[in-house]
């Protein structure tokens, strides 16, 4: 449990695949009690300081549920309505929060803005969504996936799409639990180079492979779990037709490419989704769709983390 004590979280990175293990069964703890109504208030007295300089629905619920369920409190921040809106340093933010909050989670544009936030505090630090990544999303999606497959290892995850946060922060976390994956976004919008030759590395120690290429139907085939993204992320709405000229019609996650991939292989989405731009209704409203179950398991995976980084 000690472990984790005080870890910054901004990357998955920095967690080795025993943590990442370690956070997984403490969610599948967490999920149980939670449903059996088992009261847990581990983290009464806690403060969690959220700063946010973007929108968000599930990210800023599920960590304000997950402090209030654990007996704790969680103090939203606004960008804008702080002095860091005003021309205050990230620095001298930190600071003060290191003297009111326990732990502070931040959702911000610029990854380097989160890493100096990091580095000038004394406290935890947990990366709630940057341009580079978004670790909390993918444990939580690390744990539907075992929760819905009954493992990790060997499976294998096809993403398709922009080679964004969502899509860098999955190469990281499925390297260092094993699973393969296999990434297909138009030329010019791959991943980040760095994040996925560190993915390969990881990825070979620990039996599993990395494939980043630009054909759907290629990465698709024996899928798993077919996962997709927004085409046009927060920031980038003066790109929108650009991209959408780009994606569409290839990159859309059809029936067809559900297909492809297998009877068995399930459909997962980070949200907010775009229907008939990323993915059709027919198949994030279909059957094989569990968006809702990821959703849902980011407020126990968020529990998990808080307990594990300041118990």
């Amino acid at each position: 449990m000690f472990k984790l004590r005080g870890v910054d979280v901004l990357s998955l990175q920095e967690l080795s695949s025993e943590d990442i293990e370690s956070i997984l069964n403490e969610t599948e703890k967490i999920k149980h009690e939670y449903a059996v109504g088992k009261p847990d208030e581990s983290l009464r007295g806690k403060v969690l300081g959220m700063i946010f300089q973007k929108p968000s629905t599930r990210t800023r619920i599920s960590f304000e549920v997950a402090m209030k369920h654990l007996g704790g409190y969680a103090i939203y921040l606004n960008w804008n309505e702080i002095q860091l809106g005003r021309g205050e340093t990230i620095s001298d933010t930190a600071h003060v929060l290191d003297r009111y909050v326990h732990a502070i989670v931040a959702r911000v544009f610029s990854h380097k803005d989160i890493v100096e936030l990091a580095n000038c505090s004394k406290i935890p630090v947990i990366n709630g969504l940057s341009d580079m990544y978004h670790p909390c999303q993918i444990l939580a999606d690390l744990f539907t996936v075992k929760e819905k497959k009954g493992r990790l290892s060997r499976l294998k995850l096809a993403y398709i799409g922009d080679g964004n946060n969502v899509c860098n922060t999955l190469l990281i976390g499925c390297a260092k639990v094993g699973m393969n994956i296999s990434v297909a976004s138009p030329l010019g919008y791959e991943p980040h180079v760095e994040v996925v030759e560190h993915a390969k590395i990881v990825a070979e120690e620990n039996g599993s492979y990395v494939q980043v290429a630009n054909d759907p139907k290629l990465a698709a085939e024996n899928a798993d779990i077919i996962y997709t993204d927004t085409f046009v992320s927060m920031g980038m709405e003066s790109d929108r037709e650009e991209r959408l000229r780009t994606f569409l019609p290839k990159y859309q996650v059809t029936e067809q490419i559900m297909q492809k991939a297998g009877e068995k292989t399930l459909f997962m989405h980070c949200l907010p989704a775009h229907r008939e731009e990323e993915v059709t209704s027919q198949v994030i409203d279909g059957p094989r769709s569990i968006v809702w179950d990821q959703a849902e398991n980011r407020l126990h995976a968020q529990k998990a983390l808080l307990k594990l980084i300041l118990q």
